[in-house]
């Protein structure tokens, strides 16, 4: 059965807090997705995209300006989770590690947290870090993750869907909870099947 249009609850999302460490965080209850990816990715345009907003998340020109842990409120009972972005070459060696301790715990241990959004460039996806990722969400066993194959508008329709195509059988050989879709955060492509999914985390009735 279709769900229903809830895209509007989105477009109430405001910016709580940034969070250095996982204690930091708000109380852990209610419903929590997030948000991650490689630093290049277009994870800042993919959240501002969804919640119509221009600037809710800051697009840096500079890849890998997240460090934190930064909370949207979206109701009194659900929330967006901006992971900081990882796998980019300038970042310190030492703020790579620091991300890897932030994000291992943040997934392991927050239970509030029903899934994760996992942006990737369709022109480069899959890169060792975030297969590092997938790693980390199958270990928790219950977390589904959704990936976005971001900034489709710099392919052809038919090698986004060869891409698409290959993504989904390499994912399908080691996880059971992973889905895949194309997407373009500049031109609104995918949002649809985004919002359905987003939809039945939120449970959104």
């Amino acid at each position: 059965m279709p769900l229903r249009d809830t895209t509007s609850h989105y477009q109430k999302a405001y910016f709580l807090l940034s969070a250095a460490d996982v204690k930091q965080l708000p109380a852990d209850q209610g419903i929590e997705v997030a948000m991650v990816g490689r630093s290049n990715a277009g994870k800042s345009s993919v959240l501002n995209k969804i919640t119509r907003s221009k600037n809710l998340a800051r697009v840096s020109k500079t890849p890998g300006r997240t460090q934190q842990v930064n909370i949207f409120v979206i109701d009194e009972t659900r929330r967006i989770a901006d992971l900081p972005g990882y796998g980019y070459a300038k970042v310190p060696l030492a703020a790579k590690e620091k991300w890897q301790k932030t994000v291992d715990q943040y997934i392991s241990t927050r239970e509030s947290l029903k899934g994760l959004v996992l942006v990737m460039d369709i022109r480069h996806p899959l890169k060792p870090t975030d297969w590092q990722l997938l790693d980390y969400c199958a270990h928790r066993g219950d977390l589904p993750v959704h990936i976005l194959l971001n900034k489709a508008d710099k392919l052809s329709r038919s090698a986004a869907a060869q891409t698409l195509k290959e993504v989904k059988a390499e994912i399908a050989e080691k996880y059971d909870l992973v889905s895949c879709q194309i997407f373009s955060a500049m031109k609104g492509e995918g949002l649809k099947e985004l919002f359905a999914v987003l939809g039945e985390w939120y449970e959104y009735k």
